[in-house]
């Protein structure tokens, strides 16, 4: 290959460095950004829970309603992610999370009297923030983000029913 091919190469190759570093900084920090107004919290069943992976010192078990996914164009991939503990009690939290920033939102919750009840001022956490469950963190990992990008719910439910699993116990999950 001729010097003017590699120099080209080299050209387009930091051209092509610079338009993503500059999408990525427009992205990450446009002020421009607004939050999709939030739908209420959807109707779920827990017969077809895609269950999450959960590193081995969580007891509960944690899986997504697949009817529940759903991607806005605000770029949040939203759903209802459902807890039982060993006694078969389960909770439910209807959630977002913004695969841009790595943050969770948790805009209703339903206890033992399956009824909805919305937070009041919900915020957003960053997903490692969400103690006592690290429930977001794997969610995200399995399926509703890919490379801070959030997928079609499509792409989001196959990608968690294949049991796509980037949790590896050493990533401090």
């Amino acid at each position: 290959m001729s010097k003017p091919f590699l120099h080209l190469g080299a050209v387009g190759a930091l051209l092509l460095l610079f338009a993503a570093a500059s999408w990525a900084q427009n992205t990450l920090d446009n002020p421009d950004w607004v939050e999709e107004q939030v739908p209420p919290p959807p109707a779920y069943s827990k017969a077809n829970l895609i269950p999450i992976t959960m590193p081995p010192y969580v007891s509960i078990q944690v899986g997504v309603a697949p009817d529940t996914v759903f991607t806005g164009a605000d770029g949040i991939v939203r759903y209802v992610v459902v807890m039982t503990n060993a006694t078969g009690t389960s909770n439910a939290s209807y959630e977002g999370i913004r695969c841009l920033t790595d943050e969770v939102k948790t805009y209703a919750r339903m206890g033992s009297s399956g009824q909805w009840s919305l937070v009041s001022n919900p915020q957003w956490k960053h997903v490692n923030d969400n103690m006592p469950s690290r429930h977001a963190h794997a969610i995200a990992r399995q399926g509703a983000c890919e490379t801070r990008l959030a997928p079609s719910a499509t792409e989001v439910l196959k990608a968690l029913k294949l049991g796509t699993n980037r949790y590896k116990p050493n990533q401090g999950l």
